[in-house]
């Protein structure tokens, strides 16, 4: 499959032009059932940008849909999240298009101006996650956000008014929160497997820190170790966090501060020889870093050990 350029949707009315539906009520906010889509031919080999955020619930009653590089099964509800510029690739058997149910929500930027979500929407972070970190919902989950989605679809619906902005925007918040709930319940009842992500996260820590090029390479980034585990580093972030209550960067500092630990104990090493060792490019950004952890200095926790 050879994917063509970008298709780069700026507003809503040409998403909506795009899928052969009619004009949205709001030029800035709409409900678009997926019965009344209509796929582009080539849909498979288009890499999509839009410049709003989109929520979207899909089903379909057998087989399976790819996202990313995941195949999931959609006889129940899944859920998956973009914000504005997000790049993301969409794989869909064409027999299946008449047999997919659901909906998605398309909310522009400037329909949140002046109001408090315009800012905390961007603390959801599933907004960033890649499109095969999908969302899975049991039927009741399903039910709760479907009708929260007809309350938002029949506000749009309506002769608009000063009251219009808030109530749906007060709905799009419950919406939110509530995927917010059901993410953590998903990171709970998939523990193993995102213990294994972690495991995964420091035996690639622990290899990189071993090899002999790090100080060609440099300090691990997160986007480095997330991209070494396919997965996103929002997800990544908000997966560490659920496990071990730190973040991806805090969890690599950790990792820094024991080899540390383990160096200044078992050898004669000075300090510039071990931040040379580790990656950092100056000795000082180790000292800092270790006193701040350690509430010491690397000499003064090597002076202890006597």
């Amino acid at each position: 499959m050879i994917l063509k350029e970008i298709s780069h949707i700026k507003t809503i009315s040409a998403f909506h032009r795009m899928h052969g539906l009619l004009q949205p009520d709001h030029p800035l906010i709409s409900i678009i059932d997926y019965n009344d889509f209509q796929y582009p031919p080539d849909m498979n080999t288009i890499k999509w940008m839009l410049d709003f955020y989109t929520v979207s619930l899909k089903k379909v009653p057998y087989g399976k849909v790819k996202y990313g590089q995941q195949e999931y099964d959609f006889d129940k509800g899944v859920m998956f999240f973009t914000s504005p510029k997000q790049i993301f690739q969409i794989e869909l058997d064409v027999s299946q298009t008449k047999e997919l149910s659901g909906w998605i929500l398309l909310v522009h930027p400037d329909f949140l101006w002046n109001t408090a979500l315009a800012s905390t929407i961007k603390k959801h972070d599933y907004f960033g996650y890649a499109v095969h970190e999908a969302l899975f919902l049991s039927k009741k989950e399903e039910d709760l956000l479907n009708q929260i989605v007809r309350h938002i679809k029949q506000e749009c619906q309506a002769n608009l008014d000063n009251f219009s902005q808030s109530i749906i925007v007060s709905q799009l918040e419950t919406l939110l929160n509530y995927s917010d709930r059901f993410y953590q319940r998903q990171f709970i009842t998939r523990a193993i497997t995102n213990h294994q992500i972690l495991d995964r996260f420091d035996a690639l820590l622990e290899d990189y820190f071993t090899n002999d090029s790090i100080t060609s390479k440099g300090l691990p980034t997160v986007q480095y170790i997330s991209d070494q585990l396919n997965i996103s580093s929002s997800y990544l972030n908000t997966l560490l966090k659920s496990l071990t209550g730190t973040s991806p960067q805090q969890h690599i500092h950790e990792m820094i501060i024991d080899l540390t630990k383990e160096k200044l104990s078992i050898t004669n090493l000075s300090v510039s020889e071990i931040a040379y060792q580790l990656g950092f490019e100056q000795p000082q950004s180790l000292s800092r870093l270790f006193k701040a952890k350690t509430k010491q200095s690397p000499l003064e926790f090597r002076s202890s050990l006597d």
